[in-house]
């Protein structure tokens, strides 16, 4: 053999060019990093196209995916294209290996997207600097907003001397990567698997090529049209009051939930200003530190369990909590944070944010919030801020973004009564302007349900006939 098998195989493909296109994107297909079964069929490597395709002879980025199925299954048609949320996260650095009868196989031969300057593209957008800023603030009390500004200023200027055009980092480049790698592998239509922020990914790929849309499944979907920072808190709470009634309804069988609502209320508004300390042994320390936290260290333990799994204990912990017994449940926020996010990258995840969130959120309607729920008001509800957007130095994403699409292409919506996140007044309104979709909302789930519900998978039925109706037997699954 003239190469050995173990060695990176290296092809590239060059592409027609477009009418109308002024680059020719290529593929680059290299050794799949992931363990996988042998009698799978595997392609890996990345799409290398302009990162501004304002300036298609500048600066190139290789953008991951995985092409893999089984022998038997179709390698043109139906495909599944599945991106991660975020934004931020990679759909393919945290797969160790993939089986045979992989669950990521179920619906047909699947692609996994990584988004640009994600883990794993060229470049990725990594700011370890802005996970050292909340320990640090941890460690030593400085204000940690303040901290983690300058750790922004410095990865914004490590990004810019290198040249990277951070304002290039946006939904509509991925979207256009996206059909960009349908085109490269030669591939119809896709069915298009998006969650969180990345069903506001799937979204605009329906939008701006909706020739390549075989269908959408868009599971606790983020629409980029809707101004998030304007109502996060509301969402949360309407997440919350979905418990509270949920708790109240069996506060006969369990007396010590009576009145949960207004006490959580009235004890999380008083304390709004309060601060607290906790003694706390940082691992592979010996001295113990004294770590100042406030009420929205608190939040995080009850927000962080709203979700299927978690969701039974949240009024046994609120109850914990209006009783001062804190310790347990901050010093697993803290942990948390020492640990530090390693998944995400944070040059990324500011990027689509500033563009497209903060640049058009009005910061006098998101501080309304504080007025109106005064039991949440200064909560943190994101780690993007318009003080962060103002050093990050962005263009904002251009206005068609920030309206509906309007779309014919079949669509199966989902949602969880308590995701604080991605509520389903986000799928209804998504729903308002696609008429061929379904929108399923989940009882007593949190963001991103299973499409599996009482035995019946309601992704496959979709995916088999798109625009024939759905049916649900389950008192928990209603279908709109």
């Amino acid at each position: 053999m003239r190469f050995l098998i173990a060695t990176i195989l290296l092809f590239l493909v060059n592409l027609p060019v477009a009418r109308g296109q002024a680059y020719q994107p290529r593929i680059e297909f290299t050794a799949c990093p992931i363990k996988y079964d042998a009698r799978l069929v595997v392609k890996y490597g990345y799409l290398i196209v302009p990162e501004n395709r304002q300036r298609p002879q500048g600066r190139q980025v290789k953008v991951p995916f995985l092409f893999v199925r089984r022998p038997e299954q179709d390698a043109k048609r139906n495909i599944l294209l599945y991106s991660t949320g975020g934004p931020g996260y990679s759909a393919t650095a945290n797969l160790d290996s993939i089986g045979y009868k992989s669950g990521l196989l179920q619906y047909g031969a699947t692609i996994l997207f990584d988004q640009r300057g994600t883990k794993r593209a060229q470049p990725c957008l990594d700011c370890p600097e802005i996970n050292e800023a909340t320990r640090r603030s941890y460690r030593t009390g400085l204000p940690k907003d303040s901290l983690v500004l300058v750790a922004v200023k410095h990865c914004r200027k490590k990004f810019t001397r290198q040249g990277i055009d951070l304002s290039a980092y946006s939904t509509v480049e991925s979207a256009e990567d996206i059909n960009d790698l349908r085109l490269a592998l030669a591939l119809d239509s896709l069915n298009l698997l998006g969650v969180s922020y990345s069903g506001g990914l799937m979204l605009t790929v329906a939008r701006n090529h909706p020739e390549g849309v075989r269908s959408l499944l868009l599971n606790s979907p983020l629409p980029g049209y809707v101004n998030y920072e304007e109502h996060a808190l509301f969402n949360i709470n309407e997440a919350l009051e979905q418990v509270f009634t949920d708790c109240e309804a069996d506060s006969v069988a369990h007396p010590a939930y009576k009145g949960i609502r207004s006490r959580f209320q009235q004890y999380f508004t008083a304390i709004t200003d309060k601060k607290f300390t906790l003694s706390y042994l940082e691992r592979g320390t010996s001295d113990s530190i004294s770590i100042r936290y406030t009420k929205n260290e608190l939040l995080d333990a009850v927000v962080n369990r709203l979700d299927g799994n978690q969701v039974h204990t949240v009024p046994a912990i609120i109850n914990d909590l209006l009783s001062g017994r804190h310790q347990a449940y901050v010093r697993e926020q803290v942990d948390g944070a020492f640990a530090g996010d390693q998944a995400i990258s944070w040059g990324m995840r500011y990027s689509v944010y500033c563009t497209e969130q903060l640049a058009y959120s009005d910061p006098a309607l998101e501080k309304q919030q504080d007025r109106v729920l005064p039991w949440l008001a200064g909560y943190p509800f994101n780690n993007v801020s318009h003080t962060i957007c103002a050093c990050w130095k962005v263009k904002p994403e251009a206005k068609k973004a920030k309206t509906p699409v309007y779309s014919a292409v079949p669509a199966l919506l989902m949602a969880g009564d308590i995701d604080p996140w991605c509520r389903p007044f986000y799928n209804r309104l998504i729903k308002r302007y696609m008429p061929n979709s379904k929108l399923l909302i989940r009882h007593g789930q949190g963001h991103t349900p299973s499409y599996m519900v009482e035995g019946t998978d309601y992704a496959e039925l979709f995916l088999a006939h798109p625009y024939r109706k759905i049916v649900s037997r389950s008192k928990d699954l209603l279908i709109e």
